[in-house]
């Protein structure tokens, strides 16, 4: 079954930037345990390639770091990247203020407050990644230099392995 791509603040910004991207829509099942792995698996895509959107709080400010569904956040690398002493999750409600996005469906577009976005490295690896269309079970795939250049962000390494 096909499902229409829905439009959302993500798929907006792009289209006024002119960046290219591919709509994914999904099936999400609300019972899924980590909504990047069920993306990862309902799309057939190996999670290295698809990119969890995470909000944190460096300093008091906030910022967006974008790693592999694959990879834990290394909040001491990020906080080096962002100049700031300690990095720590945002509190879910914070990040959804913030951003105007549910969590789980948290796009590094299109964000209502745009934060200092930091993409990992490992993003290089692939000609497109697949980050979060602005809904739970909607991706968008990009080439991470679009990505880069749609947000104002900056690739350093700040993924971990599992």
């Amino acid at each position: 079954m096909s499902r229409r791509a829905p439009t959302t603040a993500a798929t907006q910004a792009l289209d006024r930037l002119g960046v290219s991207y591919v709509a994914h829509p999904y099936a999400h099942d609300a019972a899924a345990d980590g909504y990047g792995a069920e993306a990862a698996r309902e799309l057939g895509v190996p999670p290295e390639r698809v990119f969890k959107t995470l909000v944190v709080e460096a300093d008091g400010r906030l910022a967006v770091a974008v790693v592999p569904v694959s990879s834990m956040l290394d909040l001491k690398a990020l906080a080096a990247v962002l100049g700031a002493k300690r990095a720590t999750m945002a509190a879910p409600e914070t990040a959804e203020r913030r951003t105007g996005y549910v969590v789980g469906g948290i796009s590094p577009v299109g964000q209502r407050t745009r934060l200092p976005l930091v993409l990992d490295t490992s993003a290089e690896a692939f000609p497109t990644v697949f980050v979060s269309g602005g809904r739970r079970g909607f991706d968008i795939e990009l080439a991470p230099a679009d990505l880069l250049a749609a947000t104002d962000g900056r690739l350093a390494a700040i993924g971990a392995l599992r």
